[in-house]
Order: C-alpha cells, then structure tokens, then sequence
C-alpha cells in the first residue's frame, strides 16, 4: 500500500523524488564493532537471537520448523549485509539526482539461507556451539523468500558483496564487544 501511496503522490506532484527499496532480512553490523543490533527481549530476528545466545543472554534458538521442503529441511530466507543495504541506499539517491521521478529495487542477494546456514555460519565466526531447540512450524511461515535484485544490479550498479559469513563475523564482533548490547 505504501508504494501506492507515494507513487500516487508522485503523479499528483512530480517534484518528488522517491525510491521504493524493498529489503529483504537485514543482518550483521558495521565491521568497526561500533554499531549493532540490540533489539528489546527475545528478538524476532534470526541473528541478534543467535548472537545472544553466543554470549549466553539467552539459553538456546528457537528453530521454528525443520519439515520445510529444503535441504535441510528449515526455512530460506534472502539475507542481505545492513552495508551493503546502505550502499544501496547510496546508489539509489545518486540515481535519483540523476534521473528524478520514482523508483523501485529490492535489495537482497538473490539467494537465500537457511536457519541452520546461518546457525553454522555464526558458529564458524564466533567458535561458540550455539544451542538450539526445534519448535512446530510458525503459521504463514513460508519454506523459501528471497528477491530478485537484478534491476538494481542492471540500473544502479548495486550488488550485494558481503556474504553469510561476513554477515556473521560482523556480528559476532560487534556482540562480543557489547555482550550486554548498549546497555
């Protein structure tokens, strides 16, 4: 609805300029350990939930289904790096300084991982056995989201560079320098 709304404003007002970035999951933190993500409770997202349990916040991960049909049987998700969706950003504005009016481009990487990717992925990066429980399936969880970022690689010259394991080691640095988050 969003989207309609400011393409609609576009046509009634054509002086805006707009980008329609459509993420898809946002992980990891700034390589400095500086900046991080230190969400309120039990997050609702994959990594924080995973650093925390690296540091020993909290007991375990719940894995939310693992009769998904891939290959290892958890859900798929299209993860991208928080710095490579600012750079998105970037390339967005400058394309809009260029070429004014509205546009649109999700940003992902075009491939997704699973739970347990990620779960190894963080273990790899942190060298913490990261404990996990296998719960029923979540209602409208899907098996596999990911993007198609193409228009944004063709047009901006964007494409996403940091892979899982950055994505982790970038947040396991900044949890393990902020084991109680920004408290």
């Amino acid at each position: 609805i969003m989207e309609d709304i400011l393409q609609d404003l576009y046509i009634s007002d054509n002086s805006w300029n707009i980008a329609l970035l459509r993420y898809f999951n946002p992980i990891g933190a700034h390589e400095s350990g500086r900046i991080g993500e230190d969400p309120n409770g039990i997050p609702d997202n994959l990594l924080p939930y995973v650093a925390q349990v690296a540091v020993g916040r909290l007991p375990y991960l719940r894995v939310f289904g693992d009769d998904y049909p891939t290959p290892d049987g958890t859900g798929i998700r299209d993860y991208i790096h928080v710095v490579d969706l600012a750079l998105g950003h970037v390339r967005a504005i400058k394309k809009l300084t260029m070429n004014p009016g509205v546009v649109i481009y999700n940003l992902g990487t075009g491939h997704g991982y699973s739970v347990l990717d990620v779960v190894a992925a963080f273990e790899k990066a942190s060298g913490k056995k990261i404990n996990y429980q296998i719960l029923p399936r979540r209602s409208g969880d899907l098996a596999e989201i990911y993007g198609d970022p193409g228009k944004a690689n063709r047009e901006l010259a964007w494409v996403a560079e940091r892979d899982i394991n950055d994505m982790c080691q970038d947040a396991w640095r900044w949890q393990s320098q902020n084991p109680n988050g920004y408290d």
